[in-house]
C-alpha cells in the first residue's frame, strides 16, 4: 500500500472515530460510541506508526487531516471522560454522579473542550511546551472553586478535577499524537 493510501485510511478511521464521539454525547449511546471511538483512534494510531514511509501529500489532504483530527481531540474527550467518572462512580447512578460535578466545577464541558483544542494545537504545531501552559492556566482558574468547594466538607472535587483533566488531556494528546505520525 502507497504512502498516500495509508495516510487516507488513517483518515478514514479518524473520520468514523469522530463520528462515533459525536454519537456519544447521549449519555444512552456513551458506552458504546465513546470505546468504538476509541478503538479507531487507537486503530488509527497503530496504522500511523507502523510504516516509516507514511506520508500525506498535498496541503489540501494535510489540512483535512489535521482539521478532522482536532475535530476527534474536540468531541471525542468530553465523553471519554464521562465513561472514565461513570467507572469511578459505578456503585452512584450515573446521573447523579455528574450533576455532582457540574454543581462544583461549572463549564467543565466547555472548559474541557477548549482544553482539549488547546493542546492538539499545540502539540500539532510542534510546541509541547504549551501543554504546560494550558494545564496551569486551569489548574489557576480552578483554583478558587476547588478550595470553597473542599473547605468543610469532602466533596471530591479535587480529585473528579484531576481524573477529568487526565483522562481529557491523553485524549488530545493521542489525537495529536496520531496525526504527528502521518503528517
Amino acid at each position: 500500500m502507497n504512502a498516500w493510501n495509508w495516510g487516507a485510511l488513517v483518515l478514514i478511521l479518524l473520520v468514523f472515530g469522530l463520528a462515533c464521539a459525536l454519537g456519544a454525547w447521549s449519555a444512552r449511546a456513551r458506552r458504546i460510541w465513546a470505546p468504538a471511538s476509541l478503538l479507531l483512534l487507537i486503530t488509527a494510531g497503530i496504522l500511523a506508526a507502523a510504516p516509516p514511509e507514511v506520508i500525506v501529500e498535498g496541503n489540501g489532504a494535510t489540512t483535512l487531516l489535521v482539521l478532522t483530527g482536532g475535530l476527534l481531540a474536540i468531541a471525542g474527550g468530553g465523553p471519554l471522560t464521562a465513561l472514565v467518572f461513570e467507572a469511578v462512580d459505578r456503585r452512584e447512578p450515573a446521573d447523579e454522579s455528574l450533576d455532582g460535578a457540574a454543581a462544583v466545577l461549572r463549564g467543565g464541558t466547555w472548559i474541557g473542550g477548549l482544553e482539549r483544542a488547546a493542546i492538539y494545537a499545540t502539540l500539532v504545531a510542534g510546541w509541547p511546551e504549551g501543554l504546560a501552559v494550558v494545564l496551569a492556566v486551569k489548574g489557576l482558574g480552578r483554583y478558587p472553586e476547588l478550595r470553597a468547594a473542599e473547605d468543610g466538607v469532602r466533596t471530591g472535587a479535587a480529585e473528579r478535577f484531576i481524573i477529568g483533566t487526565f483522562a481529557s488531556v491523553l485524549w488530545a494528546v493521542a489525537c495529536a499524537g496520531v496525526v504527528q505520525m502521518v503528517r
